[in-house]
Order: structure tokens, then C-alpha cells, then sequence
């Protein structure tokens, strides 16, 4: 049985989306981004919200949560 994907982290900028993508694929952690980007509002959403989220299994919640604290410390 595959366990259902939830949401783990809201990610602020795409360039956090895309260091976290990286980092999550190089762990071979399953995921999925999740951009709040609508065409029909050019973007609204994400300048309120933030860029999107991560999806993960809720097993991997914890260890998501632990590289992107690590992320946002390298991060200025």
C-alpha cells in the first residue's frame, strides 16, 4: 500500500523550491512541488501566500523539515 502524500513545508521563493528539489531527489525522498502560481491572477497567490509547497509522505515529514532547516540557515 503507497502512503498518501501530504503537505510538509510552504516554500517562500522558487529558489527555495529549486535548492529543496535538489536536495530532496539527491536523498531519494518522494515529493512533490506544489506552485500557487494561477495565470488567471499572474501570480496573486503567490506574492500572499508564497511560492507553493512541498507534498510528501507523512513518514518523511520530520526529515523534509530538517534539510529545508538547514536550507533556510545557509540561505541570507
Amino acid at each position: 500500500m503507497t502512503e498518501r502524500f501530504g503537505k510538509i513545508q510552504i516554500l517562500r521563493n522558487e529558489i527555495e523550491a529549486h535548492l529543496m528539489e535538489q536536495a530532496l531527489a539527491e536523498q531519494d525522498i518522494p515529493f512533490r512541488l506544489r506552485s500557487y502560481h494561477d495565470s488567471a491572477y499572474d501570480g496573486l497567490y503567490q506574492a500572499q501566500k508564497g511560492w507553493g509547497h512541498i507534498e510528501a509522505p507523512e513518514s518523511c515529514k520530520e526529515e523534509i523539515l530538517a534539510i529545508y532547516e538547514e536550507l533556510v540557515k545557509g540561505t541570507p
